[in-house]
């Protein structure tokens, strides 16, 4: 009868038998997922990133186009004559490069045109506030003091957002234009040729040339 080896002490036991029992408790995990990650083996971590991952240069999309197409033509000279891919590369660049430059266009010239849009709309705000001030200037309330400092200020701020005003002292004696003045009266006028200014009523205001109000004239008809 065969003698059992479980049973015999670990000192009797020969080299084989000993090395017999330790290879029997030798695995290998082939399991798939990951008992620690829950993730399947091999796969990284949501949050790595790679080692050689590139640091994307700061700038504009215009300087970014510009190296993109610089390394482009390097490339393309390196390359075996025939290859059409860097010209190709080449064209793509240069379209979006140009399509970038008439868009920053469009883009300056509505914010130009919206901030024009907001000091016009402010100007004609200020218009009948302006009507009341040469009203008060011509009855002698603003010939001096605290209000008349005020007045002159919000003169030249208008003045420095490009506001003329057209009064009487700017307007006496020039030729008159539909364009620029509204004509409320015609009468004769004896130092004054026909067709030009004699006086003015209400103040017109203009800005870079266009119209905001029309001054209300008084036009001669010439020593008739």
């Amino acid at each position: 009868m065969s003698e059992n080896t479980a049973d015999r002490p670990d000192d009797d036991r020969t080299p084989g038998e000993k090395g017999s029992e330790e290879q029997a408790f030798t695995f290998q995990d082939r399991r798939r997922i990951d008992p620690e990650t829950g993730r399947p083996r091999g796969e990284a971590a949501p949050d790595a990133e790679p080692q050689d991952a590139p640091v994307q240069d700061e700038g504009d999309a215009l300087a970014q186009a510009a190296r993109i197409l610089d390394d482009a033509g390097a490339e393309a000279g390196e390359a075996p004559s025939g290859s059409s891919r860097e010209a190709e590369l080449e064209t793509d660049l240069r379209r979006l490069q140009a399509e970038y430059v008439n868009y920053k266009r469009r883009v300056d010239r509505d914010r130009d045109l919206a901030k024009d849009q907001g000091v016009l709309k402010a100007v004609l705000a200020l218009i009948p506030v302006l009507d009341d001030l040469d009203a008060a200037r011509s009855a002698g309330d603003l010939a001096e003091g605290p209000f008349a400092k005020i007045a002159e200020k919000l003169d030249s701020a208008l003045a420095g957002l490009g506001v003329q005003r057209h009064d009487q002292e700017e307007l006496a004696g020039v030729e008159f234009d539909p364009a620029l003045h509204e004509a409320v009266m015609r009468q004769p006028h004896p130092e004054i040729p026909a067709d030009h200014v004699v006086h003015v009523f209400r103040n017109g205001y203009a800005r870079d040339g266009r119209v905001l109000r029309a001054a209300q004239v008084m036009v001669s008809a010439g020593d008739e």
